[in-house]
């Protein structure tokens, strides 16, 4: 019996993490309109979210049957294989979801869930079918098979349905949003007077019957009678609701010039959450709380190892284990990184404005985009000028770019689209409950909130083939999400049946690790990021963007010198592993100031209109410092390669003379810190003066090596690396020396504001 509490124990720790890395998921369902939108602080979004999980949570009543007895026949299944069969799928989850939050990919519980109950209920049967197990089906004992233990027809509705749903849930995203462009325009500031409270009475009367026919469905008020009166009166409740909130609306809107479309966003907030904590909180506690009643029939019985029958039946989950889990949930919801991570990626692929992508284009995206545009040039010549002209007036996004530059830092897209989104989920999600299609949440919020920015026209030229290959790469990860699933469960299963207590104790020691190592993994992609942004934040002003370039220029330049010492030595040494750190590092440089490039725009755009100069100059300083990291980056990769190919090592004398390059090359960039807050002439001219030193010993090291390769003492390989190796010292003094004048020119200008 102790085994087996062991095993119950495990059970519930892996739901704790399994509501961890599952909020950290999912969170983006609900918060990612409010957030985007900025309908509120980000504080008082987090209250209401926070409010309606706590709200869903008490209501919840109920255990998810799928875990029980949707996909598998656990009247096959004894006590001890069933719960192997459950620890499988909550190590696959807790794994699954925690790699995705990771690299901040939104992916679904419930497809998680229901393909890893699928994939460890076959390992299981497979075990039993090898043992030529005899069974009673219909009342007719006969030797299993593999299909008698999967109840085939609920799972291939589940899969059926979660796939229309990505396809439906964008359909109906582009019709309503475009919709609701042709009304609101972009310049809502004119068009919400007139609007705005009926939109919001149709939005939120969408969302309050999402709220009773998801959110609170399985709620302890809410009988078979009840659920069935609301279901046979659905439109003259929605047509109350209307009237209700259109009037509500429209008096706050009078009496507290509120905006009726933020309140519809914030509604849409707590209803998803709400409905998060209600329902989808079974994905998380639904199987160990299936391996609990397990144990209760087990013990029961005198601890004899029976058929679970018993899962049959109508369980009931107690209040204590969801208000706990609820709280776990808020927990996670306010301080997980992770979280904030996978809400990143679902903005950055929906924000309105242009910038640094988060995805690169791929051949796909390319393609699509071209046939797009083709189509698009077929429409425009097909349907009547003034037609596309009137279209075209109600799309203008004029008034929206002038509203973005005069914030310093705009919502990522407005209140039209978030209470879309929120609207075409809700009615999605509580169409498909009532029709008793598990629909996952993830990916019609998710896909809704494409489509409303496609709409939006947020995938532009200059941004679609980014935004298409992350979208794709997105739904890429849902199909891995199922295969995965299946796959790894069927093999925990196969495992864990066979080594039983061994096999559940080294599971549980590669999930402990692997949690260790992701979190590693993401604190080192979170601090790049952080880099990024901390070193090259975009400035209001002249002063404070010169003084942001300053420190830019002071980080290049030691990063410069430090890469250019060491790689130095890798080569004399062949170190090929500090070698190759090198050459990451001066990949991850030229990253950094590749991102600073691409801002640009906004940053020149936040300045004053009198900083033509400046910005002139700081443009100059952006080029040469990406000129440096190009050289050190094509200075450091080929002396990796050819220490990583096994060459000849360089000669004793050439290891002196770059040693001594490097070594002047590192004073060289001291002094050229040392002048940059001085601005002294005299500091320029001792700065000259070095460099023409150094170029100098550069010289001397090249004739060396060219009366070396006439006397035949080095090969091929050693020649062209060294060759190479002077040739770009060399520019990273010239182009050093270029960066201190222009810098020089910079900080003169920059006295005058």
């Amino acid at each position: 019996m102790s085994l087996y509490i062991f095993f119950l124990l495990v059970l519930f720790i892996l739901a704790i993490s399994d509501l961890t890395v599952g909020v950290a998921n999912d969170a983006v369902n609900f918060l990612n309109s409010a957030i985007g939108s900025k309908v509120a602080s980000r504080r008082i979004i987090m209250l209401v979210a926070s409010i309606g999980i706590m709200v869903g949570a008490l209501f919840a009543n109920g255990m998810m049957e799928v875990a029980r007895k949707g996909l598998f026949h656990p009247q096959y299944f004894l006590f001890t294989e069933i719960i192997i069969v459950f620890l499988a799928v909550m190590f696959t989850d807790v794994l699954l979801l925690d790699f995705f939050n990771t690299f901040g990919l939104p992916t679904s519980t419930t497809v998680s869930l229901v393909f890893g109950l699928l994939g460890a209920a076959i390992g299981m049967a497979f075990i039993k079918v090898g043992n030529d197990v005899v069974i009673l089906v219909d009342g007719v004992q006969k030797v299993a098979q593999i299909g008698d233990f999967i109840n085939s027809s609920k799972a291939l509705a589940i899969i059926s349905s979660i796939l229309l749903s990505v396809v439906l849930s964008f359909i109906f995203g582009v019709f309503v949003q475009w919709i609701s462009r042709l009304i609101f325009t972009f310049n809502i500031e004119r068009t919400i007077k007139y609007y705005g409270s009926v939109w919001g009475g149709v939005a939120i009367s969408a969302i309050t019957y999402f709220i009773l026919i998801k959110g609170v469905k399985d709620a302890s008020f809410m009988t078979p009678e009840i659920y069935a009166q609301i279901k046979e009166h659905t439109l003259m409740i929605l047509f109350l609701s209307f009237i209700f909130w259109t009037i509500i609306l429209q008096g706050m809107n009078w009496i507290f010039k509120s905006n009726p479309l933020k309140i519809v966003v914030l509604a849409g907030t707590f209803a998803l959450a709400m409905a998060f904590a209600g329902n989808d909180l079974v994905n998380f506690v639904g199987v160990p709380m299936a391996g609990l009643e397990s144990f209760k029939i087990y013990m029961a019985n005198g601890q004899t190892d029976l058929f679970m029958e018993g899962l049959l039946g109508d369980i009931h989950t107690p209040s204590y284990y969801l208000i706990g889990a609820g709280v776990i949930m808020l927990f996670v919801l306010w301080f997980s990184k992770k979280a904030k991570t996978v809400i990143e990626t679902s903005l950055s692929l929906s924000r309105q404005d242009e910038g640094e992508e988060r995805f690169g284009s791929s051949a796909f995206s390319r393609v699509l985009v071209r046939k797009v545009v083709n189509t698009g040039t077929f429409f425009s010549q097909v349907i009547p000028a003034p037609v596309i002209q009137k279209i075209s007036k109600r799309f203008d996004k004029t008034g929206l770019d002038e509203r973005t530059k005069k914030d310093p830092n705009p919502p990522m897209f407005d209140v039209v689209r978030a209470s879309v989104n929120m609207m075409v989920a809700s009615i999605l999600i509580a169409v498909g409950t009532s029709y008793k299609l598990p629909l996952s949440t993830t990916y019609v919020t998710f896909m809704v909130a494409m489509s409303t920015s496609l709409v939006d026209g947020a995938w532009g030229r200059d941004s679609a083939v980014y935004r298409i290959t992350g979208v794709f790469t997105v739904i890429g990860g849902w199909f891995i999400t199922g295969l995965a699933a299946f796959s790894v469960a069927f093999f925990l299963a196969l495992f864990m049946g066979w080594a039983q207590v061994f096999g559940v104790v080294a599971i549980l020691a590669f999930a402990i690790l692997a949690f260790y190592r992701t979190h590693i993994v993401h604190k080192k992609r979170e601090g790049n990021i952080q880099a990024k942004t901390e070193e090259f934040d975009d400035t209001p002003t002249v002063v404070s963007m010169f003084e942001t370039n300053n420190k830019g220029i002071t980080k290049t330049l030691t990063a410069v010198s430090n890469i250019f010492d060491e790689t130095v030595k890798g080569l004399i040494k062949e170190n090929r592993k500090d070698l190759k750190k090198q050459v990451q590092n001066s990949v991850e440089l030229e990253q950094k100031l590749s991102n600073k490039k691409s801002k640009i725009h906004q940053t020149i755009n936040s300045l004053p209109p009198d900083s033509v100069e400046a910005s002139h100059y700081y443009v100059l300083t952006l080029d040469y410092l990406k000129e440096l990291a190009h050289c050190i980056n094509f200075l450091a990769e080929p002396v990796f390669n050819h220490v990583d190919n096994n060459h000849k090592p360089i000669l004793p004398t050439q290891s002196v003379e770059l040693k001594q390059i490097a070594d002047e090359f590192a004073g060289f960039t001291k002094l050229m810190i040392a002048a940059l807050d001085s601005n002294n002439e005299a500091k320029l001219a001792e700065i000259n003066a070095e460099q023409v030193r150094i170029i100098g010993l550069i010289r001397e090291a090249r004739k060396n090596l060219i009366k070396s390769i006439k006397k035949n003492d080095v090969g091929t390989k050693n020649s062209m690396l060294l060759l190479n190796v002077l040739s770009e010292a060399r520019n990273l003094a010239i182009y050093s020396v270029n960066l201190m004048k222009i810098q020089n020119d910079f900080t003169n200008v920059v006295k005058g504001y």
